[in-house]
């Protein structure tokens, strides 16, 4: 089985074939207390007339809380990571580590190295998190020499496989992929990202289970869009105006395969998982938007 596959004419195996992996099913969220919208590292981050996003920090700290209630409702349990100042950005957990379980069930993160000094000084809190719950963690690469990598952002686990999809372009570069897979013993599917409104793959692809994937199509090359469909089954299109600010459908979360947690209103993305027999969770995450970041991107997954 080839490690890291470029094009669909690699993708010489079925999903089916590859070894499974149990679904995460801990959360982990940072409590936004710190979050602000200071310094511009991304293209949401800047409204029309290039002012930054002006941001309501009680709006954000409810919307916060309703988004842990969301998963605490459909019976996950929900662990929380004091957040540290002078980190804005630290409430967007998905980026700093990338946890797994090896082929013995031992529990593994890869840590990350973030674009972004400021971001990459959130790494040693998620680490110590993730050290305090019997993780063995890794650091696979240098980031002085531009290795980077932003972990859940950029790579996406298939769920209950072993299969790793991975964006590069913006900030994860792609090199990191060859030693993520030997690392994880996981092949990985690479997806170059040209777009600056989705400058991480979670912010064009929700994976809801092993066959099924929302996805904003122009956020991907026609390379990447036939690797995509040789992958899945069952691509659910969505519109370029759901999948941009202040939509964001494709940072959606399904932690389940059946609820996918969402930002309100997204009507006709919310439309067509109906129509595939998922069951949409709208959240207001909005405030969160204002920076770049939703659902997908304020949680960790582990096991």
């Amino acid at each position: 089985m080839q490690k890291v596959i470029h094009n669909v004419s690699e993708l010489t195996f079925l999903i089916d074939s590859v070894p499974a992996m149990p679904l995460a099913t801990k959360v982990m969220m940072v409590n936004p207390v710190y979050f602000n919208v200071d310094t511009p590292i991304n293209a949401h981050m800047v409204k029309e007339d290039g002012s930054l996003h002006e941001l309501d920090k009680n709006k954000a700290q409810d919307q916060w809380q309703n988004l842990k209630k969301a998963y605490e409702n459909i019976g996950l349990n929900v662990f929380v990571v004091d957040p540290v100042e002078n980190l804005p950005d630290m409430v967007f957990c998905a980026n700093q580590s990338f946890p797994y379980l090896d082929a013995c069930g031992n529990l593994h993160a890869v840590l990350s190295n973030m674009h972004n000094d400021i971001r990459n000084q959130e790494v040693p809190y998620i680490n110590s998190f993730l050290n305090a719950h019997q993780y063995q963690t890794h650091r696979i690469a240098s980031r002085t020499e531009g290795y980077f990598f932003e972990s859940m952002g950029d790579a996406l686990w298939i769920p209950e496989r072993r299969f790793i999809l991975g964006g590069y372009g913006f900030r994860t570069d792609k090199r990191v992929y060859e030693i993520l897979s030997e690392t994880t013993d996981a092949p990985v599917a690479l997806f170059e990202l040209t777009h600056p409104k989705f400058y991480h793959l979670d912010t064009c692809l929700s994976i809801l289970n092993k066959n099924t994937a929302l996805v904003c199509k122009e956020a991907f090359t026609n390379e990447g869009w036939e690797l995509l469909s040789g992958i899945f089954s069952n691509l659910i299109e969505v519109p370029l105006n759901e999948a941009d600010s202040p939509g964001f459908a494709c940072n959606a979360h399904c932690p389940n395969g059946k609820h996918v947690i969402i930002q309100t209103g997204c009507k006709k993305t919310k439309s067509l998982l109906k129509s595939k027999g998922f069951e949409p969770i709208p959240v207001d995450t909005s405030e969160f938007i204002k920076s770049g970041g939703s659902v997908f991107c304020m949680k960790l997954m582990f096991f």
